[in-house]
Order: structure tokens, then C-alpha cells, then sequence
């Protein structure tokens, strides 16, 4: 069985074809990166897999359940997660505090005014866990809005991760960071999500070939080579139509 599975999935707006028959398949605890040029539809996927946008045609099945007609929470909660483009996080809660809310719908907490959450040890004891595992303990308590970029997008990462999804979607993590701070994020997507699935999108041609297991090239809304990093740069197709145009 596959983890994540899309089938001729199709989706227009209007009269404009943007995701044109893509097929895909990935494998339990598989690196993979779909990369291409700007307005290939990368993101587009992203938002089908996740529910947010409705396929026009085509099936996304994740763990052969088929998704493509559940909203996005109940998806979420079938064991897959996602990050976005633009850091997505509470500016005005703490660090702990984001993650803390990030872990509360998969340890089975609800809405509750006589049980505050400083009360609940096992919540706050694995938020404390997550923490460390971010390298962000030392930034427990400031507000989420004033960490640096790279902090931000780290917890976003923790946050995606939280809920204990199998599946995680990252979309362009390492966007607008120095090398530094992509080295530390590429150390970090590595260790967070050991075991499980990666699908992810990502300009940077050094964290592509580091960390996918496998490279889907999408152009113009269809895949036009997929496989084993070697190959897919070795594909001549893949050159003339993003790899060569980068390399100028």
C-alpha cells in the first residue's frame, strides 16, 4: 500500500486546465520533492491534497482511503499535515503555547472552561519534548511574532508535526533563508520527520538533492519525469525544461 496516492487527479478554474493529469505514488517513510518552474502547479497539488481546493477530476487516496471529497480537518485527521508558503503560526502566543495548541486535537482534548491546560502534565510535558526536539527551549516563552524567520518556520514545522500525522506536506521550507539557516532546517526536517512520509515542494536544488529519496518534476500542471534524484537530473527533459535554466 502506498501512503499518499494521486490518480489522474485533474483541476481547472474556469476554463484553465492547471494540474493536468497527474499521477503520483509514495511510499510509506519515502522523501519526495515535486519541483519545477514557477506556476507549474506545485502549490496547487499541495492545496488538492490537503482539501482545500476540490479536484476536478481524479482520485487522491492517502493510506488507500480515498480524501479528494473530505473537508480539510478531516483529513488532517486521517494522518495528514501541512505547512504553507506563508508562516502560518499564533504571532501573539508564546512558542510553548503554539505548540501546545497544536497537540491538543490528537491527545484527545476539547473545549473545556473548569480543565485549564497548565493543569494537563501529559500535554505540557510533550509540548516541553517538542521543544527540545525544535532546538526552540530557549525561546519557551517568547511570543511566536518576534522569533526570527528561521525560528518561525521551525515552529511552523513542530506545529505541522505535532499531531502525530504520517504524512507531513512541507511547501518550500527553507523559502528566504540564508545557508545557514537552511543547513539548520534541513537538519531539522530530517530529524523531525524520521519515519514518516515527506512530500514536499522546494526551490533550493542543494536541500532537493540532500534530502528527497525521490524527485517528481512537474511542468505546466503535469509530471514530466520521476525517480531516484540521479536520475531525474540526468534526465535530459528535466534540463531543458528547469534543471538548465537554473544552472545559468
Amino acid at each position: 500500500m502506498t501512503a499518499l496516492s494521486l490518480r489522474d487527479v485533474r483541476k481547472n478554474f474556469g476554463a484553465t486546465e492547471i494540474i493536468r493529469g497527474v499521477t503520483l505514488d509514495i511510499a510509506p517513510s519515502e522523501r519526495h520533492c515535486i519541483i519545477g518552474p514557477n506556476g507549474a502547479g506545485k502549490t496547487t497539488c499541495f492545496n488538492l491534497i490537503s482539501g482545500r481546493f476540490p479536484i476536478s477530476s481524479g482520485e487522491i487516496l492517502l493510506n488507500g482511503q480515498r480524501i479528494d471529497t473530505l473537508q480539510p480537518h478531516k483529513i488532517n485527521r486521517l494522518g495528514l499535515s501541512r505547512s504553507f508558503q506563508i508562516t502560518s503560526i499564533f504571532h501573539r502566543l508564546s512558542v510553548f503555547e503554539n505548540l501546545r495548541c497544536a497537540l491538543l486535537w490528537s491527545r484527545g482534548y476539547r473545549y473545556s472552561f473548569w480543565s485549564p491546560l497548565w493543569r494537563q502534565k501529559a500535554l505540557n510535558e510533550a509540548a516541553e519534548r517538542l521543544l527540545e526536539d525544535l532546538n526552540l527551549a530557549t525561546r519557551r516563552d517568547i511570543m511566536a511574532g518576534l522569533l526570527s524567520y528561521a525560528e518561525q518556520r521551525a515552529l511552523e514545522i513542530g506545529m505541522t508535526i505535532a499531531g502525530g500525522a504520517s504524512v507531513i506536506l512541507l511547501d518550500e521550507p527553507t523559502a528566504g533563508m540564508s545557508n545557514t539557516e537552511t543547513d539548520y532546517a534541513m537538519a531539522l526536517i530530517r530529524r523531525v520527520t524520521q519515519g514518516k512520509t515527506l512530500l514536499m515542494v522546494e526551490h533550493d536544488m542543494k536541500v532537493v538533492f540532500d534530502l528527497a529519496d525521490t524527485i517528481t518534476v512537474l511542468v505546466y500542471g503535469q509530471v514530466i519525469a520521476s525517480g531516484p534524484p540521479a536520475t531525474v537530473r540526468a534526465n535530459r527533459a528535466v534540463q531543458e525544461a528547469y534543471l538548465g535554466a537554473l544552472e545559468e
